[in-house]
């Protein structure tokens, strides 16, 4: 899990080189940084960008760069999810789920990952 925390303070001392880029898992944009950034235009962008994090919520933050799932607020992984749908195909094959609850839920979680 990358924190918020961190991502500002590596954009504060590195953005001019995209070191942040690289922590956010935005290897393209930190190549980019890389390339240009004799041209100051990174340092301008990452100053921006610093201000944007910033002010940023945790859960915006965690959303986007975490892939956090915001109703619930934990990560899915294809791992869990998988576990997760054959434990409600077994509820609603044992009856203790309704068809719309079952195709409800498959979706919530499908769209998770």
């Amino acid at each position: 899990m990358k924190t918020k925390s961190t991502a500002i303070i590596l954009c504060f001392f590195g953005g001019w080189l995209g070191i942040h880029k690289f922590y956010l898992g935005q290897n393209v944009a930190g190549i980019l940084y890389l390339l240009f950034f004799w041209t100051c235009i990174p340092s301008l962008i990452a100053f921006v960008e610093f201000f944007i994090l910033v002010l940023m919520s945790d859960t915006e933050f965690n959303t986007k760069y975490n892939q956090v799932i915001a109703s619930t607020g934990r990560a899915v992984s294809a791992k869990d999810a998988t576990s997760a749908l054959a434990d409600l195909k077994t509820l609603f094959d044992s009856g203790i789920i309704t068809a719309e609850e079952y195709e409800e839920k498959r979706q919530n979680l499908l769209k998770s990952l």
